[in-house]
């Protein structure tokens, strides 16, 4: 099955409360997805469904710039660790002049493909590592960089953080988290709160208090 083909057969097209403006391909349960991809997943090498998941950080950033575009009109914008690229979608629609979305996941950069087509805009979906990027691939590449719920793991903090620090110094970069564990307390302005909304198959709680930072 093809990666497209098999977005469709796990997903439903959904909307979030939070950011209803934009429809996803969205797993409506979390049990079915992992088990269809089991095999799937083993076989193309891929990572684990998160892509089929509007997390709490994406849509507080979705609903930021949708709320307040001036943050990405006119803009070139990294949606970075893009997931199904909820927040990408919204800096499209929010008059971006150019957004890209990266994802290490090959399923997530369909995903977001599909998603972005949905909605009518224009998003180049790459299967890319940013973080591992040379500086100077980077710099004068993008004007800002969003990112929502990236600091779930220690191992993922320490590779992407140093990384974001050095595009801060450049340009705004926006990390939105909602109280994971390994969110730096240090360097992050906080710009915008919001409950969100979330299922208890995915977090422990039925809502989310997520803080849209700027780093640096």
């Amino acid at each position: 099955m093809e990666a497209r083909d098999f977005i469709f057969f796990v997903t439903e097209e959904s909307r979030t409360s939070l950011v209803p403006e934009i429809p996803l391909r969205l797993a409506t349960e979390i049990t079915p997805v992992w088990q269809a991809s089991e095999a799937w997943l083993e076989e193309a090498g891929a990572e684990p469904p998160f892509w089929a998941f509007a997390w709490p950080g994406s849509q507080a950033l979705a609903r930021y710039v949708l709320d307040e575009p001036s943050v990405v009109a006119g803009l070139r914008v990294l949606d970075f660790a893009a997931g199904c690229g909820l927040a990408g979608i919204a800096c499209a629609l929010a008059g971006a002049a150019s957004v890209e979305a990266a994802e290490i996941d090959p399923l997530a950069v369909e995903a977001v493909r599909v998603n972005a087509e949905r909605s009518g805009v224009t998003v180049r979906a790459l299967c890319e590592d940013m973080a591992a990027l040379p500086d100077p691939e980077c710099q004068g590449r993008w004007d800002i960089i969003l990112c929502g719920d990236v600091c779930y793991e220690a191992p993922m903090t320490a590779h992407i953080m140093p990384w974001l620090l050095r595009r801060a110094r450049e340009i705004p970069v926006l990390l939105a988290d909602p109280g994971r564990n390994y969110c730096p307390a240090e360097n992050m302005t906080p710009l915008f709160v919001r409950d969100v909304p979330t299922i208890r198959e995915l977090e422990d709680r039925d809502t989310r208090r997520v803080t849209v930072f700027r780093v640096g």
